[in-house]
C-alpha cells in the first residue's frame, strides 16, 4: 500500500504512542474530529492523543487507503470496547502537513 509520506509518518508516531511526533504531522492551525469532540491547534491536538496514548495505547495497522479521498481505513487495536476495530481516517493535506482530521467507523 502506497501512503503519503506524512500518513506515514503519522501511523509510525502513533504505533510508538509518541505524541510530539504525532503532532508534528499537523499544521499549526489543524482540526482533529475524533470521538464527537474537535480538537483546535497543535497545543489541543497534543494534548488529545497524549491522553488517548496513555488511556487506550491504541496501535493502528493501514488495511486500505483511498487515494483520490485521502481516506485510510485501519485496524485499530489497544484497550477500549471492541477493539480491535476498523476506522476510517480522512485527511485533508496540504504543504506536506495534515490540516484537517476526520476519524470515522
Amino acid at each position: 500500500m502506497n501512503l503519503p509520506n506524512i500518513i506515514s509518518e503519522l501511523v509510525k508516531a502513533q504505533n510508538e504512542f509518541d505524541s510530539a511526533a504525532y503532532t508534528n504531522c499537523f499544521a499549526e492551525n489543524a482540526e482533529v474530529f475524533d470521538e464527537g469532540k474537535t480538537h483546535n491547534g497543535k497545543a489541543e491536538i497534543e494534548k488529545w492523543i497524549d491522553k488517548s496514548n496513555k488511556e487506550y495505547k491504541a496501535t493502528m495497522e493501514p488495511v486500505d487507503y483511498d487515494e483520490k479521498e485521502d481516506i485510510l481505513s485501519a485496524k485499530v487495536t489497544g484497550s477500549f470496547p471492541g477493539s480491535p476495530i476498523i476506522l476510517k481516517f480522512h485527511f485533508d493535506i496540504a504543504d506536506g502537513k495534515i490540516q484537517h482530521l476526520k476519524v470515522t467507523d
